[in-house]
């Protein structure tokens, strides 16, 4: 796909791997539609690449049909989806006082990341099969993001690493669906990224996890995975996978 011209709808756009792939998108020339829960951090992002913005709770179906409405009423339907938002709580099964930790600590987590990657999909893909086809028959492209913790999870990571799995596991299953209407599905699985949400680490837990990654020694910088989001958009034989992004790391059980 040409990307130029195009539209792209990104979850989670107002900060983090969502605000660099918003970002680098519109500097390839796409129309980019940010949504985030960040209703102000979304217009901050838009405003900056003179996009459209919607705040959106990926959870909620009517909020992200909200948002997929005002979004394309704004720019146009998208060719490009690519599904960042998400949470990373952690909890374990029983807690300090051999108690059962409450459902809602995993429930919650895979609801935002897992059927809230679900939700974006549905309405993508909806909207991309009345697109007419470019090349070869291509009508849009969607990318979910995982995580190596799909494939590695650690200790206290059971609802996190299933939410991640889920989005793993269904990128084939949705590309086999969706291959009729001309629509790739693939995904990304980030190791340990240079994110808000390891910012807030103190320096020797940063540098424990650095540690761990095999080449280069470093966190993964947002722009990287952006611009691994742009050759997948690019690369029309890229389709089905699940690309591992963690500089070889593999995850110790804690």
């Amino acid at each position: 796909m040409n990307i130029e011209g195009q539209v792209a709808f990104v979850s989670g756009g107002g900060s983090g791997l969502g605000e660099a792939t918003a970002k680098h998108l519109a500097a390839a020339g796409c129309k980019v539609g940010v949504m985030d829960i960040n209703g102000e951090a979304a217009e901050n992002v838009a405003n900056t690449i003179e996009g459209s913005w919607a705040s959106c709770d990926v959870s909620s179906s009517k909020s992200t049909e909200e948002a997929f409405s005002k979004l394309s009423s704004s720019i146009g339907m998208p060719r490009i989806m690519v599904a960042c938002a998400g949470v990373a709580t952690g909890a374990k099964l029983v807690t300090k006082e051999s108690t059962a930790t409450p459902l809602e600590k995993f429930s919650k987590v895979i609801e935002i990341n897992l059927i809230g990657t679900i939700n974006c999909m549905r309405l993508a893909a909806a909207e991309m099969t009345k697109l007419e086809p470019l090349v070869e028959g291509e009508r849009g492209v969607m990318i979910g993001t995982a995580s190596v913790a799909a494939f590695e999870g650690q200790i206290g990571q059971c609802g996190y690493s299933a939410s991640k799995g889920g989005i793993a596991s269904m990128t084939l299953t949705l590309a086999r669906e969706l291959a009729r209407d001309g629509i790739r599905v693939n995904a990304i699985a980030p190791g340990l990224m240079n994110t808000p949400m390891t910012s807030g680490l103190p320096d020797p837990v940063r540098e424990s996890l650095i540690s761990s990654t095999l080449y280069p020694k470093r966190l993964g910088e947002s722009d990287e995975y952006a611009n691994l989001v742009q050759h997948i958009c690019e690369n029309l034989f890229i389709n089905g996978s699940v690309i591992r992004f963690d500089g070889a790391l593999r995850l110790a059980p804690k």
